[in-house]
């Protein structure tokens, strides 16, 4: 059987491992989790993660380059949310493969 080709584009690629890089650290999985539950304000973020103001900026911006999470300012305050339902469902995924793992007692580094 003769495989065809694949029509990907080499971009699309850079793209998801841009994305992959935004949920490679536990700090921006714990900000997305948060977000999941709806939109809030990044000192609301920034108290619920225990960082810096500086430590937050540096997180969403990995988050918002990726296109995950989007930002807009009110006043002084920054509001934060997710930009697309599709991350709520990546992030459902992703802990279901974390109970397969753990129900099979498999060791993750």
């Amino acid at each position: 059987m003769i495989k065809k080709k694949s029509k990907s584009n080499p971009h699309d690629y850079e793209r998801e491992a841009a994305i992959c890089k935004a949920f490679a650290n536990p700090t921006r999985l714990q900000l997305v989790a948060m977000l999941e539950r709806g939109d809030r304000w990044s000192a609301e973020l920034q108290a619920g993660l225990g960082i810096s103001k500086a430590n937050l900026s540096q997180h969403l911006g990995i988050l918002k380059s990726a296109g995950l999470v989007g930002t807009r300012r009110e006043g002084k305050q920054l509001y934060c949310g997710l930009c697309m339902p599709e991350v709520k469902q990546a992030m459902t995924l992703l802990r279901a493969m974390i109970k397969i793992q753990v129900r099979a007692n498999r060791r993750v580094i």
